[in-house]
């Protein structure tokens, strides 16, 4: 429940907050930052913990005063890269000496084995998956940061008096920012799941099996996956 409300919460934002963007409007730009707030709390919120409905008020009231200075549109041009950046350093921990890649733990999860009982071709394939995908969103958080340097008016340069040398509108920079962000992961993830049929034939065949046995891990596999 809590992950599909999530994913509901996550595609509301996409939407406000490229409205925002690209009509100029602060009020859209305030909506997007208070369904960021419910997206970020919502799992705390729903199980019930003291110290989320506080805070929630608080960061509510952050992003009233924000909309009020009319600085509503930055802390959605910080949001993807923040995003981005969570997600780089939960892959990246994961390839540490001593822990489990994140691709490890889904594919011994597919398998029903522990992750030492992997084939070491399919470990060594998933581990360096793991990496790659680290090397990628590094480079799309890269990219979102450049991006809301260079966005006029009202960018992260803007905001400190620098002129961009090289300006791009509010619009461009959401149309990657807010929703390309979400074709280009997708777009990798089916291209490397071409490319994984070729290298275990007898593993994978059909992308909608695969994807039907990624939803058939259960919400406590994807809930304690990111941990």
């Amino acid at each position: 429940m809590i992950l599909a409300l999530q994913i509901v919460l996550a595609v509301a934002y996409a939407l406000l907050a490229h409205g925002a963007s690209a009509g100029g409007d602060a009020r859209l730009a305030l909506g997007a930052l208070l369904v960021l707030v419910a997206l970020v709390m919502a799992a705390p919120l729903l199980r019930l913990r003291p110290w989320a409905f506080p805070v929630t008020l608080a960061l509510g009231a952050a992003s009233w005063l924000l909309y009020r200075a009319g600085l509503a549109t930055v802390p959605l041009l910080l949001a993807p890269v923040a995003f981005v950046a969570l997600v780089v350093w939960v892959f990246a921990r994961s390839l540490r000496a001593g822990r489990v890649p994140l691709i490890t733990r889904i594919v011994s999860g597919l398998d029903a084995v522990s992750p030492g009982r992997l084939p070491p071709d399919v470990a060594a394939y998933a581990r360096g998956l793991t990496a790659v995908w680290t090397g990628v969103l590094v480079l799309l958080g890269l990219a979102n940061l450049v991006l809301a340097l260079l966005a006029e008016p009202g960018g992260l340069l803007a905001q400190v008096g620098l002129a961009s040398p090289w300006p791009i509108t509010h619009e461009q920079w959401s149309w990657f920012a807010n929703l390309l962000n979400y074709g280009l992961v997708g777009g990798f993830f089916a291209l490397e799941f071409q490319w994984r049929r070729r290298r275990f034939p007898d593993r994978e065949q059909d992308f909608l099996d695969f994807l039907r046995r990624l939803r058939g891990l259960g919400p406590a596999f994807w809930r304690d996956f990111l941990r």
